[in-house]
Parts: structure tokens; C-alpha cells; sequence
């Protein structure tokens, strides 16, 4: 009698750890903030769930918010800056 042959083990996906995507996200805090911080949460997500410290994806997400903050601060002085020269007087066209 000959044993069977043993089953092949299950086809799973390859589990990522998230760093290259990390990077990624770093590179993309510098450029398109929110795409950046998108990313590097996913990269986050993705490393933590295989239990591995996941630097770039962190300093990603922190510069992407700072990032945003410091351009939403930017849009709302310029707006403000706009309206103060309209209501002075000083904005004229010709």
C-alpha cells in the first residue's frame, strides 16, 4: 500500500508589511497631502497587522496632516487677505 500524497497547502495572498507603500505615502505628504495621508493610513494598517514598526508611513501621516493644516491656513489668510483689500478700497480694476 502506498500513503496518499499530502494536500497542497492553500494558495493565499502575499502579505504585504506595508514599507515600500509607506514610503510611498511619505513621498505623497510632500506633493498631494490628503492622497499622502490616505496611503500612508493604509500602510500603517497594513504593517501593524503583521506586527512590524513601519517609520516612513508614520512621518508620512504626520507631515500629510501638518501639511494640510498649514494650507488650509494658507487658503484662509489669502481669502482674507482678498477681502480686506476689496473692502478698502485700495482693489481697483480698470
Amino acid at each position: 500500500m502506498t500513503t496518499p500524497a499530502p494536500a497542497p497547502a492553500p494558495a493565499t495572498a502575499p502579505v504585504s508589511d506595508g514599507k515600500t507603500l509607506g514610503i510611498v505615502g511619505l513621498v505623497l505628504a510632500f506633493l498631494m497631502p490628503l492622497i499622502g495621508l490616505i496611503v500612508s493610513i493604509i500602510a500603517r494598517n497594513q504593517s501593524k497587522a503583521v506586527g512590524v514598526e513601519n517609520t516612513p508611513a508614520k512621518v508620512g501621516l504626520i507631515l500629510s496632516i501638518v501639511f494640510m493644516v498649514l494650507g488650509l491656513i494658507g487658503v484662509i489668510l489669502y481669502f482674507g487677505f482678498i477681502a480686506a483689500l476689496v473692502s478698502s478700497g485700495s482693489l481697483t480694476t480698470y
